[in-house]
């Protein structure tokens, strides 16, 4: 990969990062998944806020683990 290509990249899983904290956040109703990660969203009753919790919850991880490879 070019550096322009590595660039644009981690630019899009900044994106996606960003965005799949924000729809955690109002998922969760707060920001306490960050200190306690899946085991915050757990507890929800509301089981469509508790699955759109753990995908973007995946989605979170799969950019870190992009990132983390990408340097």
């Amino acid at each position: 990969m070019s550096a322009a290509q590595i660039k644009n990249l981690n630019r899009r899983l900044d994106n996606l990062s960003l965005e799949a904290a924000n729809e955690l956040d109002k998922a969760c109703g707060n920001e306490l998944w960050r200190k306690l990660g899946f085991d915050a969203f757990d507890g929800l009753e509301d089981c469509d806020r508790r699955a759109r919790a753990n995908y973007y919850y995946g989605q979170l991880q799969t950019v870190r683990e992009l990132q983390e490879v990408l340097g």
